[in-house]
């Protein structure tokens, strides 16, 4: 069985975590009030087992305000797909598991 790969980062973690990892990083911008946010977990966890390609990381924007200010993150939850430390997608809402399967291969 392949390890789940959804880790919790934070301002301190988030440099060596996404922007140095060499797959694909889908970053979850969440916060514990959120509703949509608490459905998309599943789906979140979901995906990252399923894929070896892929980490998620749960970013806390009541913990890492400074992560949501430096990208401009107004909405949650909001979702960030990195490559090789670069943003090359981003979407807004809670998605499905095919939307977001759809939305990652659209980047790969």
């Amino acid at each position: 069985m392949t390890a789940i790969r959804v880790i919790n980062v934070s301002s301190d973690s988030f440099d060596e975590q996404v922007k140095q990892a060499s797959n694909y990083v889908l970053v979850d911008f969440w916060a514990e009030w959120c509703g949509p946010c608490k459905m998309i977990a599943p789906v979140l966890e979901a995906l990252a087992a399923e894929r070896e390609d892929l980490t998620v990381a749960k970013v806390n924007i009541d913990e890492n305000q400074n992560l949501a200010v430096e990208y401009a993150i107004r909405s949650i939850p909001s979702l960030l797909l990195f490559k090789d430390g670069n943003v090359v997608g981003q979407k807004v809402g809670a998605l499905s598991k095919s939307q977001l399967e759809e939305f990652i291969d659209s980047h790969s």
